[in-house]
């Protein structure tokens, strides 16, 4: 009988898309280690992301149309994720070494649940196994140290800071690290800039798939200077079901738009209150504003997170609801925005030809 060559393997495999982006998986470099040996197949699938939704679908896939092929024995196939590196698409003012990816978590106003959804979102996507840090840029309001507990925080005198370590190996950096609860930073824009600046080239991040960026909310001095001075892969707008909320938001949206950088999506907080007793929801700021709003501008709808004591009771006590009641339904709700958002960043490094 005929054996396969590692030609027709590959044009086999090329028969196998990625349902997201559209490509095979063999023009994406996905397919790593082929070796053909005697009708024995083997080789190494690499997603581009841990957090791909359609894991399962490619790897049966490619194993399906190898072992299809006439002389085929047996097929070994090794599955691992590497996340590719993208930059956004305005000009890059600094680089930061070994972080291929910045995901910028932005608003139109406060106390929309902004840092609820940068923190959750970071826990959610160090879960998926890929290697995540936080920046909390939000200087004047800084409270992601209220929101995660690290574990340790170590200054050094020279040299570079150690990042604070919280769950799931997570890298946290925070003006509230370093600056007394009760001291209040009053500084412009461009000392802010300034200070983020140096928490992003002064801190041993090491390697990271992903650091997401809490910034200030609005479209002012400070997240201006913010959005001119990071290298923003792609930003997500976080708002509430309520008009006043949602037109506001759009402005932030037009910001990042004008500034070049790629708009991820929308995601819409306190969408809907779920009763703790009988798990009826109840719509109480409106329905369905951010999918009308996300809609009209043209961008995803990324989650709609829902209003539950449990995530605020967590909140206060500095454990994600990831880690703390991980079946809770808010908590499905952050690991699905995790996914989108992965899927988002590899849709953007495979257009961008990123390594």
């Amino acid at each position: 009988m005929t054996r396969p060559t590692e030609r027709e393997v590959l044009e086999a495999l090329r028969g196998v898309r990625d349902p997201e982006l559209g490509m095979d998986i063999v023009s994406m470099g996905m397919i790593k280690e082929l070796k053909v040996m005697d009708g024995d197949v083997s080789f190494t699938l690499e997603l581009t992301t841990p957090a791909c939704p359609y894991n399962s679908q490619i790897e049966q896939m490619a194993r399906s149309v190898v072992e299809r092929l006439p002389g085929v024995k047996s097929v070994s196939m090794k599955v691992t994720a590497r996340v590719r590196r993208g930059w956004g698409g305005q000009p890059i003012p600094i680089e930061i070494p070994g972080i291929k990816n910045v995901v910028a978590v932005g608003s139109g106003k406060g106390g929309v649940g902004k840092t609820t959804i940068a923190a959750n979102l970071a826990v959610a996507l160090s879960e998926t196994g890929a290697s995540v840090g936080i920046l909390d840029a939000d200087v004047y309001g800084s409270s992601l140290t209220r929101f995660i507990r690290s574990y340790r925080f170590e200054a050094k005198g020279k040299g570079k800071l150690s990042p604070a370590e919280g769950p799931l190996g997570l890298k946290i950096m925070s003006m509230g690290l370093v600056v007394t609860d009760d001291t209040p930073i009053i500084w412009r824009g461009p000392l802010v800039g300034g200070a983020v600046r140096q928490m992003l080239l002064e801190v041993d991040w090491g390697e990271l798939d992903y650091l997401v960026v809490d910034l200030p909310p609005g479209t002012g001095d400070a997240p201006l200077t913010l959005a001119q001075t990071i290298p923003i892969t792609g930003a997500i707008i976080v708002t509430t079901p309520q008009q006043a909320s949602l037109d506001i938001a759009i402005k932030a949206l037009r910001m990042f738009q004008k500034l070049g950088v790629e708009i991820l999506g929308i995601v819409e907080n306190m969408s809907y209150y779920v009763c703790p007793g009988c798990g009826r929801r109840e719509f109480i700021f409106g329905r369905g504003g951010g999918a009308r709003s996300a809609e009209k501008i043209g961008v995803p709808l990324l989650a709609e997170i829902p209003l539950m004591p449990i995530l605020r009771e967590n909140s206060d006590e500095g454990v994600p609801i990831i880690v703390s009641q991980p079946a809770s339904e808010a908590a499905e709700s952050f690991r699905s925005l995790a996914r989108r958002v992965a899927a988002a960043l590899s849709v953007l490094a495979v257009k961008r030809g990123a390594h």
